[in-house]
């Protein structure tokens, strides 16, 4: 990975009490000036604010070794960030990559995001005001990478985020392997870490999510890419497209859901995943937003799974900004080879502001005891094929 910048040889030290932002953003910045290199975060703990990584350099976190994010806000740089589906002016995350292509972040030890102040000070405000929103309660994402090629994210526990865990904007050949993802109640607390999703794909293209661990109080894999009535014309935002998700096992967090912000879909695939108490399937279909999900594929799904596969409106912070409600549509999605037991099998509401279209339901063995289930016919060419429901034919013959 090129020269090693051992971050206890450049100034900092094994302290978790501490916050030594400046003193580790110096090694980077040394490191980068020198041509690039690897940070080496040895054994022990060290705290810090925002983090700005540089062309050519990586971080490599040792077994042993923890980075953990500051508590304070203020610790946190605002700077211009991509954060749900818009370009505004937030906080950075405690990792940040803009522009580092062949950034990675390895080495088999733990990013902790030190969440717990954020996450009670967030149900507080709630309490006080219903009515505000994920980014009125000031916190910081645990890893923001964003215009970035060939990445890799790999053997590294990312736990107890203020915001969303890992954030991945515009990137292109990313992979994201073994990772271990929890947070809140998830990971040991008695609180739930908010909006603390495990990965949102954000405008990303050629992905690999392969072998992960994800366990957090919201989307477990997210698709975003831009929300508003005029979404698919805005230049920062785009397509989700040709992601493959496979062999991660996801518990109390939906497996793949497309949305909130998201505007394009192509060619996805979730395969030979686990899904204990979360949803498998989760369309978000936004109605102040113009949605094209297309060829996604679901299979080889096992578990014990909350809801199977739903499709239903999602009108949180709903907002037309005067513009004529648009269509969306998700066409040719195909769910087979599955066997689990869930609480809900299907729940696809029909609506005028969205088409289905060309869905395959095939091979499934599900397990949804004491419920019964109609045929969701309003959608275009459904089929069909070997679907057994709590040990019979469905629909019934």
């Amino acid at each position: 990975m090129g020269t090693q910048y051992d971050l206890y040889k450049n100034g900092v030290t094994a302290d978790s009490t501490v916050v030594q932002t400046e003193k580790i953003q110096a090694v980077i910045d040394k490191a980068s000036a020198a041509g690039g290199g690897v940070i080496v975060l040895p054994k022990g703990v060290v705290l810090t604010g925002s983090l700005f990584f540089k062309p050519n350099t990586k971080l490599y976190i040792a077994k042993g070794a923890t980075l953990k994010g500051s508590d304070d806000i203020s610790d946190f740089k605002v700077i211009s960030t991509r954060i749900e589906g818009q370009t505004v002016k937030y906080f950075a995350a405690i990792i940040n990559a803009d522009h580092v292509d062949g950034f990675s972040l390895t080495g088999g030890g733990t990013v902790n995001g030190n969440g717990l102040r954020y996450w009670k000070a967030f149900w507080l405000r709630r309490k006080w005001n219903p009515k505000c929103t994920n980014m009125d309660e000031q916190r910081p994402r645990l890893l923001f990478v964003s215009n970035c090629k060939n990445v890799l994210i790999a053997n590294v526990s990312l736990i107890n985020s203020p915001f969303w865990t890992s954030h991945y904007y515009k990137c292109e050949h990313l992979k994201i392997l073994a990772v271990h993802i929890a947070a809140g109640t998830n990971n040991g607390f008695t609180v739930k870490a908010p909006s603390s999703d495990g990965i949102d794909l954000d405008v990303c293209q050629n992905v690999l999510v392969k072998g992960c661990y994800v366990s957090v109080n919201d989307d477990g894999l997210c698709l975003k890419g831009g929300k508003g009535p005029t979404a698919d014309k805005d230049p920062n935002n785009g397509p989700n497209k040709n992601i493959i998700v496979e062999n991660n096992t996801f518990v109390n967090c939906p497996a793949l859901t497309l949305g909130s912000e998201s505007v394009f879909t192509y060619n996805v695939i979730l395969r030979n995943c686990v899904v204990n108490g979360g949803r498998v399937f989760y369309l978000k279909m936004r109605p102040d937003t113009p949605q094209k999900h297309n060829y996604v594929s679901v299979y080889g799904i096992t578990g014990n799974a909350s809801t199977f596969f739903e499709i239903s409106a999602w009108r949180q912070f709903f907002d037309l900004k005067g513009h004529k409600p648009p269509h969306s549509s998700a066409s040719n999605l195909t769910i087979r080879d599955c066997n689990v037991h869930c609480k809900t099998f299907i729940k696809i509401d029909s609506s005028d502001q969205y088409t289905l279209s060309n869905f395959t339901l095939a091979n499934l063995k599900i397990k949804s005891p004491g419920k019964t289930y109609s045929v969701p016919d309003f959608i275009g060419n459904l089929q069909l094929k070997n679907i057994e429901l709590d040990g019979k034919d469905w629909p019934a013959r």
